[in-house]
């Protein structure tokens, strides 16, 4: 029994832009917003305002507890934490572009549940555009975000 790499895939069959159909949904793993986290984001960007790390600041200011960064809330909707990626191996060729609007904030302890869904199909000639509407609930079932993220997806071949 021989080994072959390209045969070792997350998902068995490969998806091209026709493959896809409108409100086809692509939950995320749920994520609980923790201080490791926020330390890791805050390595990561920089950014170092105390809203993000400092209790008795955000008390001062009547906020409810430390807020997420509004990139680490955004980040969630990452496609690349799903199954989405691994569907489209083969006929990827470009993340075109993403937007988000924050809704409602996020602090330490919320819990969140991103979901990607097909909001858009845009048939070219040898490929397609698929957006993906991008939501994030916490969880009290408040909608924390709303964007959208754009892909260009290569049609399937025709032999």
């Amino acid at each position: 029994m021989s080994f072959d790499p390209r045969a070792h895939r997350l998902v068995p069959e490969q998806r091209w832009f026709e493959d896809f159909t409108l409100g086809e949904r692509f939950p995320l793993p749920s994520r609980t917003m923790t201080s490791g986290l926020f330390a890791a984001f805050q390595a990561a960007s920089g950014d170092n305002h105390p809203i993000h790390y400092d209790a008795e600041y955000c008390k001062a200011h009547g906020l409810s507890g430390m807020l997420a960064h509004g990139y680490q809330v955004a980040i969630q909707t990452c496609a690349g934490a799903g199954l989405f990626p691994h569907m489209v191996e083969d006929s990827l060729k470009g993340f075109l572009e993403q937007s988000s609007r924050f809704l409602h904030p996020v602090v330490l302890g919320d819990t969140l549940y991103p979901l990607l869904e097909v909001d858009e199909l845009t048939a070219q000639r040898s490929t397609g555009i698929l957006g993906l509407r991008a939501t994030i609930h916490n969880q009290h079932g408040v909608q924390v975000l709303e964007g959208r993220h754009r892909y260009l997806l290569r049609k399937r071949s025709v032999s």
